[in-house]
């Protein structure tokens, strides 16, 4: 089986999948991880006939997940397609080409960020986003300098993205300006691999790409998957879970927090979810879990919106989309959570 390593699923993302029930007599449970796409750990486990019919759809699963990692990579080239890589180096000098895939979701990238996340999330933020991905990535990471800061948020209008429907181009109005998608990308890869798996005949499944959580279907003998929401304040009294959701098919739920990227640099820590308001770390919350079904690949856009903005917009932003939140503070405490959210208390 080509580059697939089988594992029992562990509580090592930020929402995992609680113990399953028994499964039918015609199929049996299968689990596979891989660890080389988007910098974190994708799980997936699901139900199928025989070890050839799982590998099978495992192999093909794990195709689809490694052509969007390459797609929205920021940071390689690939042979054989443009990718985001390739449209940094060169959307500033002129329009660059892209396939009809990565346009469209350029396009509700950008949408989706004027219209419905309150602002808070912006694919044009990279001048910024990047200066905190090297600090964390340096041998002693410390904080951006203030002023560096300051000059990076002027490259960060997302006006200066130029999508033109017509050509399938995509150019920068200011040379200085790069994209960044992490804030969208796991969890609209998610829902795009889980939606193919499940027309190639994997109708049972769970995928878990380090806290983006979509179910295909649900579990063989018909029951819900029961994923948790990890506490993010550990401790040796504290739960390993705050509540729990139910999945069946379709839906997800993803979880933003600041305790999985992050550096501490004199006692403070400093998280991957930046306040573009600041250009800093936001500090409202420990992590915000959203509940979407059916998700349209949007989910993951709305738990980072809604984890970078102040509480009472941050309400109002979940509010105003229907969008089912839980919010848990930095003071250990739930925060709060919208009345349509499923989640049960463990």
């Amino acid at each position: 089986m080509k580059r697939l390593l089988a594992l029992g699923l562990a509580a090592i993302c930020l929402a995992c999948a609680l113990p399953l029930t028994a499964c039918t007599p015609q199929q049996k449970l299968y689990s596979a991880s891989w660890f080389d796409m988007f910098d974190t750990v994708t799980m997936v486990q699901g139900y199928a006939a025989s070890q050839e019919e799982w590998d099978t759809q495992a192999d093909a699963l794990y195709d689809d997940l490694e052509h969007y990692h390459q797609l929205f990579d920021i940071y390689h080239h690939y042979d054989g397609m443009v990718n985001l890589y390739d449209v940094n180096a060169r959307a500033g000098q002129e329009p660059v080409q892209v396939s009809r895939e990565l346009f469209d979701f350029l396009q509700l990238c950008k949408t989706s960020g004027e219209t419905l996340a309150g602002g808070a999330v912006n694919i044009a933020a990279g001048a910024v986003l990047s200066l905190w991905h090297d600090a964390r990535e340096s041998e002693n990471p410390a904080p951006p300098a203030a002023d560096a800061i300051s000059e990076a948020l002027q490259h960060c209008n997302l006006d200066d993205l130029l999508l033109d429907s017509g050509t399938l181009t995509v150019a920068f109005s200011d040379p200085a300006m790069t994209l960044d998608v992490g804030a969208a990308a796991k969890g609209y890869t998610a829902v795009q691999a889980g939606q193919a798996a499940r027309e190639r005949g994997l109708t049972h499944a769970l995928l878990n790409m380090g806290g983006n959580v979509y179910t295909t279907g649900p579990k063989a003998d018909g029951s819900a998957w029961r994923v948790g929401v990890e506490n993010p304040w550990p401790g040796e009294d504290a739960p390993q879970y705050v509540q729990t959701v139910e999945l069946t098919g379709g839906d997800s739920l993803i979880v933003s927090g600041d305790y999985q990227r992050y550096f501490t640099y004199e006692g403070k820590r400093y998280s991957h979810l930046i306040d573009l308001t600041t250009g800093c770390p936001a500090a409202y919350y420990s992590s915000v879990a959203v509940y979407s079904s059916p998700d349209e690949g949007l989910g993951d856009l709305f738990s980072t919106a809604l984890f970078c903005l102040p509480p009472e917009q941050s309400r109002q932003v979940a509010d105003d989309n229907g969008q089912a939140v839980l919010w848990l503070g930095t003071d250990g405490e739930v925060a709060g959570q919208t009345d349509n959210w499923p989640g049960k208390a463990v």
